[in-house]
């Protein structure tokens, strides 16, 4: 009879045991950030590179060469990645894995480009090895985004468009450069996970072009980087470029 009672207490703590893991400390779970491209809400993917497929809100046709940008400083919840490199063209980086993540109330957040306190010249070997550094002349740091592309001018020509957001920098006096840091945070929102997740987020690649800011590719095209005005009104159109996807169940 001892035994029995010794096992049926052993049982019942047990029992309690793997209750209070399950509800108290439930099992953390995987989410996963999905990239995703759009313009004005046509998918947009390499198959749509190197083809004048899209009009700009102020009626330039154009075609995308090239668009990788760097993402930063990304949150959900208590859990944060230095920096993610997002490179449409060869569809790399178009998703972000987050393990271990704790179930309950979290908060998703990232940075676009590096803020100040990050944009440390030299600091990120794996961008350093793909070319996204700022030349020494303009600050250094990281590129926040390189936009390439062609698009038909007045004349119905191809020309070439280098949108390359970067911190801004006014080069007025060469010996005392002015700095304004242009990247900005997108907000996702507080989220309640209870299962694996993947959340999509969505760039309107049209955005760039159009709000506030009504982009003329005739006369905003190329050198662009050291152009202090031109990187500011980037940021402000930036601000619209993100929105929140779909969010799925695994």
């Amino acid at each position: 009879m001892r035994k029995i009672t010794y096992l049926l207490i052993l049982l019942i703590f047990i029992s309690c045991k793997d209750e209070v893991d399950c509800c108290v400390n439930p099992a953390p779970v995987n989410i996963t950030l999905k990239f995703t491209h759009n313009w004005n809400g046509v998918q947009v993917t390499s198959s749509d590179f190197n083809d004048f497929k899209f009009t700009t809100e102020n009626g330039e046709s154009v075609s995308l060469v090239k668009l990788r940008y760097v993402v930063s400083d990304i949150n959900i919840g208590s859990e944060n990645k230095s920096h993610h490199l997002i490179n449409i063209g060869e569809e790399s980086g178009l998703e972000l894995n987050f393990n271990e993540v704790n179930q309950g109330s979290n908060i998703l957040k990232f940075t676009f480009g590096f803020a100040d306190a990050n944009n440390i010249d030299g600091a990120y070997q794996d961008l350093n090895s793909v070319s996204f550094n700022v030349p020494g002349m303009l600050g250094g740091g990281y590129h926040y985004m390189q936009f390439d592309g062609k698009y038909k001018d007045n004349n119905n020509d191809d020309a070439n468009f280098n949108y390359h957001a970067i911190r801004a920098v006014d080069k007025s006096d060469p010996n005392n450069l002015v700095f304004k840091d242009t990247s900005f945070e997108f907000d996702m929102g507080t989220f309640n996970f209870q299962n694996d997740t993947t959340v999509e987020v969505k760039m309107n690649i049209a955005e760039w072009f159009k709000n506030p800011n009504t982009w003329d590719l005739n006369i905003l095209n190329t050198v662009l980087m050291p152009n202090f005005e031109a990187q500011k009104l980037m940021q402000e159109n930036g601000k619209t470029v993100f929105s929140l996807g779909d969010i799925t169940n695994n």
